[in-house]
């Protein structure tokens, strides 16, 4: 079973959400972002960090380090969902490959269809783009 489908699966089972999974080539770390709606604190990342150590060890799945942490003020958005949930939040997009003329935009979400999502970048431009044209997606802290 593929490691994300893996985690996705017993993540939601504790009420958890994935965020995003990293395995840090040859270094064998596996880094693990996890939110939920009451928020993560330490207590959380301790108790998915126990429960994943054992699974890994039945799954048999070679890892030297396990990381499990909240996603962060600048959480990365990885899923249309994630997109969704975020509608009217700034963000930075880095795109894959130059989209009229520049890969990295910073701009409020403003809507989301089917696979499309709308952005409003910062000249008050309205951008469309599919999810499958992202390099790397995150929101903007609020100070």
């Amino acid at each position: 079973m593929e490691i994300e489908n893996l985690l996705e699966k017993t993540l939601s089972g504790m009420n958890y959400e994935l965020v995003d999974v990293e395995i840090v080539g040859r270094s064998g770390l596996v880094r693990v972002l996890i939110d939920s709606e009451r928020g993560i604190g330490l207590q959380d990342c301790t108790t998915v960090s126990n429960h994943l150590s054992r699974l890994f060890e039945i799954e048999r799945f070679d890892y030297d380090r396990l990381e499990v942490s909240s996603p962060g003020l600048d959480r990365p958005l990885k899923k249309l969902i994630d997109f969704e949930r975020f509608v009217g939040e700034k963000v930075v997009v880095q795109f894959k490959l130059a989209y009229e003329g520049q890969r990295k935009f910073r701009g409020k979400l403003i809507g989301v269809r089917e696979e499309m999502v709308d952005m409003e970048v910062d000249d008050d431009r309205v951008i469309t783009f599919e999810l499958h044209e992202i390099k790397k997606a995150n929101l903007i802290p609020a100070i």
